[in-house]
């Protein structure tokens, strides 16, 4: 944003009063002051003018002194209202007296204090190095194994019932029964090798004879 140049407005109020009231006088007292020591201090409109330009001087250095301020705009500004005051008080019957002459030494100032502090600034940061804060970095991420996700717990609607257990009545061992073996009729009436003697023949063997 340009600043305005405040200087212009104590040679503002010199040229409306020279041009739009001829008959007021720079050395024309407005009022008196009673000082302590006792001495009457008569005030003029010109110690009103250079008093308000060196206040507004104060403020335009106050402005030039912050950082980032002052840019070459605000500069050519400053030049402007030097050079048109100077032309003024060189040129103009009109603005040669003292008062104008010193607001135009303030103007003057306001540029060439603008320019020394925008000089000094910019040493001051090219003298001071710019470090370079190294830039973190992030430690590696550990390695995760892939996870086996756990079986899902089943809900209890769908959990499987047991069945009831019917315990049956107990079955009797089986009955052992006891199977005889049927004789062998060849086994019944063995052969004797004895001649004549057979088994199962109702005679003796003197009577075959």
């Amino acid at each position: 944003m340009v600043g305005f140049p405040l200087l212009l407005i104590p040679l503002a109020i010199c040229n409306i009063i020279i041009f739009l009231m001829p008959g007021v006088q720079f050395s024309a007292p407005l009022f008196t002051l009673m000082l302590v020591s006792g001495v009457a201090w008569t005030v003029t409109l010109s110690d009103v003018l250079i008093a308000l330009g060196i206040v507004l001087l104060l403020f335009e250095v106050i402005k030039g002194a912050r950082p980032g301020a002052k840019y070459f705009t605000d500069h050519l500004l400053s030049l402007i209202v030097f050079g048109g005051a100077a032309a003024e008080f060189v040129m103009l019957p009109q603005f040669g007296s003292s008062t104008y002459f010193l607001l135009t030494l303030l103007a003057l100032v306001d540029f060439f204090s603008g320019i020394a502090l925008r000089t000094r600034r910019s040493a001051r940061t090219a003298a001071v190095p710019v470090q370079r804060v190294p830039e973190p970095v992030a430690p590696p991420e550990p390695r995760r194994e892939p996870s086996i996700p756990a079986p899902a717990p089943m809900p209890a609607s769908a959990a499987p019932t047991a069945a009831p257990v019917v315990e049956s009545p107990s079955k009797s061992a089986p009955e052992q029964v006891a199977v005889h073996p049927e004789p062998n009729p060849a086994e019944q009436h063995p052969e004797v090798p004895a001649p004549g003697i057979q088994p199962g023949s109702g005679t003796p063997p003197d009577q075959q004879r």
